[in-house]
């Protein structure tokens, strides 16, 4: 359910590598329970935004204030206290070669003592993340044995392990076939509806943009150019907004 509270605010934020201006003045507004898909060519600054937003990248000028907290005051220590509500979803999968899926998932758990403490027995919350992605019987499994779309599903289930506010989707569907594609973006619905969570999507696909967004922006020359409904921006007259929609 979308409400108007913001969980995320970023106010004219500033990103440029020597003579090139990556980010000029770009605002944004995440509110709690929505999908806010971004859409922008590649080099128009979507991945350093999201950089900055997880405190990789340090942005030349302007704020960003995750759940109430500007995050260029934040000690390294608070700071990793608050991207365990962050989820991120990397558009390779970017699971571990070595290990299985359970411990895959553990990983993370093992990791972020500080937000459930020492877990002795991980298995209730490693099945429940998977049943949560229907791959419950892959649990024992090597990620070489998954297919790319079962591989996208796992790293979904080990971001939600750590029941983040928010996630972060980096283009979810690329490199899937249509129906592994609709599949993904089903349960990024379902996700979205059972634990309210709140999500930026970055994505090409328009398809991927039509289904799964609340509201979208498209980014141009670094800033929010366009904002609006899938429905909004689509009708629009104005040709560079066109020009995602073709």
């Amino acid at each position: 359910m979308t409400n108007t509270n913001p969980i995320i605010e970023i106010k004219n934020l500033k990103k440029s590598y020597g003579s090139n201006c990556v980010l000029n003045d770009f605002n944004m507004i995440l509110n709690e329970g929505e999908n806010l898909v971004i859409m922008g060519k590649s080099g128009s600054g979507k991945s350093v935004m999201i950089k900055c937003l997880i405190g990789l990248e340090e942005a030349d000028s302007g704020t960003i204030t995750i759940m109430g907290q500007e995050i260029s005051k934040l000690t390294q220590e608070k700071l990793d206290e608050l991207r365990t509500e962050v989820g991120f979803l990397f558009q390779g999968s970017a699971l571990y070669d070595s290990m299985t899926v359970r411990e895959n998932l553990e990983f993370p758990l093992r990791r972020h003592t500080k937000k459930f403490g020492y877990i002795k027995n991980t298995s209730p919350l490693v099945m429940e993340a998977l049943n949560n992605v229907g791959l419950g019987h892959t649990i024992d499994l090597m990620p070489e044995e998954l297919s790319g779309g079962m591989k996208r599903r796992v790293a979904l289930a080990r971001t939600l392990i750590l029941q983040p506010k928010i996630i972060l989707y980096d283009e979810p569907t690329t490199g899937l076939d249509p129906i592994t594609a609709k599949e993904i973006l089903l349960l990024m619905k379902s996700i979205q509806e059972k634990y309210n969570t709140s999500a930026i999507i970055i994505t090409h696909d328009v398809d991927c943009a039509r289904v799964i967004s609340n509201r979208m922006i498209l980014l141009v020359d670094g800033i929010n150019y366009a904002e609006g409904t899938f429905e909004e921006l689509s009708e629009s007259s104005d040709t560079k907004i066109q020009a995602f929609f073709k």
